[in-house]
């Protein structure tokens, strides 16, 4: 039986200012998400002292609560059918939360809302390039031999699962295309044609320019007396992002001038035609030019000071996750994954979950308040299998030093796993489950990183929590 939440409900509409302050809303995963008129009239603490409520934030423009997985669907509907504002979409709560936002921050949401849909196809190649590192990496049950070099009727199988892992990532600009073009306007299906012509079987594979540059190699197009190089952007963001806002523009401006009766001959032909000519002759090169200063920028100095690359990007972390920047590196991870083959950030994202799910769980022995505890328990789980909301809206950041405690944790074993050269080829499930998505040859150092991060950030919570217990006894 459907526990009644009609309570709890009522108070959350009169902690954020009544129904009357609420502009739209919707839900995620684990939060309720309010457009709100003024967000100076939200009562936080009473908000917070609501029993189905785990923390509170705003960040992107959106005032969210967070309420845990299952539990906000039943008090979404609930609120509701109390206010009768209706069930808005998503982007109608994103469109109307968008005049709270400043420059930078609309530029953040545009990223996050162009990467965000594409998460579960490059999720989902991640856990699979795991299963493939498994049964194709040496050493890891057989000494200098892999799975398939010993059984070698699975060899097939592995190059199955290679080739379907893979192909998120070599066809990478479509599904940016696509969701792209969609963000910006545009019509989304051609972001994904443009996304493939960008890396058409025609063009020389962007992996293998480097080698092509250096014999003097590369292909090229004639066009009337100028050259154009005749390579393609696998793996590459910027290109793609770019020319996607570009075709947006183009059809839009074509939409709105050409008669209806011709659009079909004439707003998409040209749109692209356009668009690729350009994405060719100058938004390619000038981006790819960029795209490899930013890996060179981040590989220098994880490569030169690994200590402070992994002490910033692991402290850091979690903070970002607050003001919802964190989606704006996800560009970087996609560009030093088709560039160098693998992310050295990614893996500190992981070690960042696990740093807040262990000071998450310190609370549950240190605690005294028995609702904290339950949550405790549960946003420690939830934290530890990569996602971190609950333990850090619900427990860490409401307490303060288990928030700190888990920066320094992170930042501990992010150094730790930097120095040591930690890597993976994609972006997977975050968490403990993410030592399998690291390239076999680093699992022992992640590891151990990741011991890290469950001890130290649960010994110093642990430690703080009793000495204020002390102090307040």
């Amino acid at each position: 039986m459907a526990k009644d939440y009609s309570q709890d409900v009522k108070k959350i509409v009169d902690a954020i200012g009544g129904k009357e302050n609420i502009a739209s809303a919707t839900h995620c995963v684990t939060r309720l998400r309010f457009a709100l008129q003024d967000e100076g009239k939200v009562d936080k603490q009473a908000l917070e002292n609501i029993d189905v409520v785990k923390g509170s934030f705003s960040a992107n423009g959106q005032y969210q609560v967070v309420i845990g997985q299952g539990t906000v669907d039943q008090v979404y509907r609930e609120m509701a059918n109390q206010t009768g504002i209706g069930m808005a979409s998503k982007e109608e709560t994103k469109k109307a939360a968008e005049k709270n936002l400043n420059p930078i921050q609309r530029a953040v949401k545009t990223l996050a809302d162009i990467f965000i849909p594409i998460l579960p196809a490059i999720v989902t190649a991640g856990l699979l390039m795991g299963i493939n590192n498994i049964l194709t990496g040496p050493g890891i049950f057989f000494d200098d031999k892999s799975v398939v070099d010993v059984y070698t009727q699975w060899k097939d199988f592995a190059g199955i699962i290679n080739l379907i892992a893979n192909t998120a990532f070599t066809f990478l600009p479509a599904l940016i295309g696509w969701s792209a073009v969609r963000q910006f306007g545009g019509n989304p299906l051609l972001g994904i044609v443009l996304g493939l012509v960008l890396v058409h079987p025609e063009l020389l594979n962007a992996w293998g320019y480097a080698d092509a540059k250096a014999k003097g190699e590369i292909p090229t197009w004639n066009l009337f007396g100028f050259h154009v190089d005749k390579i393609g952007y696998q793996g590459q963001v910027l290109p793609i992002l770019f020319a996607s806002y570009v075709l947006a523009k183009i059809e839009i401006f074509l939409n709105k001038r050409v008669a209806d009766s011709i659009k079909l001959l004439v707003v998409a032909p040209v749109a692209l035609l356009v668009t690729g000519f350009l994405a060719f002759i100058v938004i390619g090169p000038i981006t790819f030019t960029i795209g490899n200063w930013i890996t060179a920028l981040f590989t220098g100095i994880f490569d030169t000071v690994p200590v402070i690359g992994g002490l910033i990007y692991g402290a850091l972390y979690a903070p970002l996750v607050i003001t919802g920047m964190h989606h704006t590196f996800l560009a970087v991870d996609f560009q030093l994954i088709g560039s160098i083959g693998g992310t050295f950030l990614w893996p500190i994202v992981a070690i960042s979950n696990i740093a807040q799910g262990s000071a998450a769980l310190a609370m549950l022995f240190a605690a005294r308040d028995e609702k904290l505890k339950g949550l405790s328990l549960s946003s420690a789980v939830s934290a530890y299998l990569g996602i971190t909301e609950p333990a850090m809206f619900g427990v860490n950041i409401p307490n303060r030093f288990p928030f700190f405690s888990a920066m320094i944790g992170s930042a501990i074993a992010a150094i730790f796993i930097t120095m040591n050269d930690v890597i993976a080829p994609s972006i997977g499930v975050g968490g403990l489950p993410a030592i399998f998505s690291i390239v076999p040859e680093k699992w022992a150092p992640f590891a151990i990183g990741m011991v890290i991060a469950i001890v130290v950030p649960f010994a110093l919570t642990f430690g703080m929590a009793k000495v204020r217990n002390r102090k307040n006894a």
